[in-house]
């Protein structure tokens, strides 16, 4: 049998989430948090079980989920979308990211991406027939080099992907960057799809820089949201996409064959629980924050080396002054001797750099971080030999 991705074999969230099984790691490779969601939605969640809301939604969700979405939308990032025409929920933000991709990309177009890049996003372009530009994202703050991207636009780039705040770094692109993109794809054809996930996510007082905030971007963008991320609950894999009607439009023709629609009494629950607590998800900030701060002091005692994380729940370190082993030697060596699971960054990579950084989860248990840094601290760096 031919393969249509060759080069694809198991993600390494499988591998190091397996791995961490087999030996009784802690798993802060996979990031999924050890602690529940708020009490309020699993109220509503299980009032709707039982309240025989499980037949099939709306192929587009539940028009009030959708209404929910246009009002924070509107209240985060001043744009007016309509839930008819603009705004779709889906079965996570993979599935979303996939629907944008085939329905934009055509075989011979070019899909600029950064690397590191979360590794979903290649195997989508290559089913599309795409062909994917990998641009690494500079050292050593994990920053865009908007010249080598200006470069690499040509007549067959159809769409650039981008990821705010960035999983696996932590990094985040500011309102200047999003500036410099939309002055580089002005009277072109490229359109952007915007991963942003992470976006309630953002540390140190930084607001997050959304393309909907940015009208020449809106017009041009996928925007992907998740629900799983804000409320703690990825195992629901629910999500939504807001973009203009023409691109919903061909989004959609994609969703509706790759699930048609999404569960239906979480779609419920999560539009009482947006009208009715919609601060939430504005205590999140300080809420991972106050992790990364906590797991950063904790890792103090460790020759770690920590680069900033400015988002997401993601800590990397490196690990240079510990090891010469490649990461994901490392990473295994690290699971199953030291008890500590943590990803290698060399799987999100085309051309993996000489830099041996490793991530870290943080959303976490206080508890679980301070047993696992307890673990993290039996490692020592080398003597020196000079």
């Amino acid at each position: 049998m031919r393969s249509k991705l060759p080069g694809v074999g198991t993600t390494i969230f499988t591998i190091m989430s397996n791995m961490a099984q087999d030996y009784q790691a802690i798993n802060l490779s996979q990031g999924f948090p050890d602690f529940d969601c708020p009490p309020r939605l699993r109220e509503l969640v299980s009032q709707y079980l039982n309240n025989n809301k499980n037949q099939y939604a709306p192929m587009a969700g539940i028009p009030e989920l959708r209404e929910q979405i246009a009002t924070k939308v509107k209240t985060l990032y001043h744009l007016t979308a309509n839930p008819e025409t603009e705004i779709t929920v889906t079965s996570g933000a993979t599935e979303a990211l996939f629907d944008a991709i085939q329905a934009v990309v055509h075989p011979g177009d070019e899909v600029i991406v950064f690397d590191p890049a979360y590794d979903s996003y290649e195997p989508a372009i290559t089913m599309a027939a795409g062909l994917t530009i990998h641009i690494p994202l500079r050292q050593p703050d994990y920053s865009v080099d908007w010249q080598l991207v200006k470069d690499r636009i040509n007549a067959k780039t159809r769409l650039i992907i981008i990821n705010t705040p960035h999983n696996p770094t932590g990094a985040i692109l500011s309102a200047a960057d999003m500036e410099t993109l939309a002055a580089l794809l002005h009277d072109t054809a490229i359109y952007v799809l915007a991963d942003e996930v992470y976006e309630h996510m953002v540390f140190d007082g930084e607001q997050h820089q959304s393309v909907l905030r940015f009208p020449e971007l809106a017009a041009r963008s996928f925007a992907v949201f998740s629900f799983g991320k804000t409320y703690h609950t990825t195992g629901w894999k629910l999500a939504y996409c807001v973009a203009p009607p023409g691109l919903t439009a061909e989004l959609r023709k994609i969703h509706q064959y790759v699930t048609f629609t999404s569960t239906s009494f979480l779609q419920y629950a999560i539009a009482d629980f947006l009208h009715q607590c919609p601060q939430y998800a504005l205590g999140l900030p300080g809420f991972y924050q106050q992790k990364r701060d906590y797991f950063s002091q904790l890792l103090r005692a460790t020759p770690f080396q920590l680069i900033p994380s400015h988002g997401t729940y993601f800590q990397l370190a490196d690990y240079s002054a510990i090891s010469d082993l490649p990461d994901h030697e490392f990473c295994n060596k690290l699971t199953q001797e030291i008890g500590v699971a943590a990803i290698p960054l060399s799987p999100f990579y085309q051309h993996p750099p000489s830099t041996r950084h490793i991530r870290f989860c943080f959303c976490k248990d206080d508890s679980t971080l301070k047993q696992a840094t307890e673990r993290l601290t039996k490692i020592y760096a080398p003597e020196s030999t000079g």
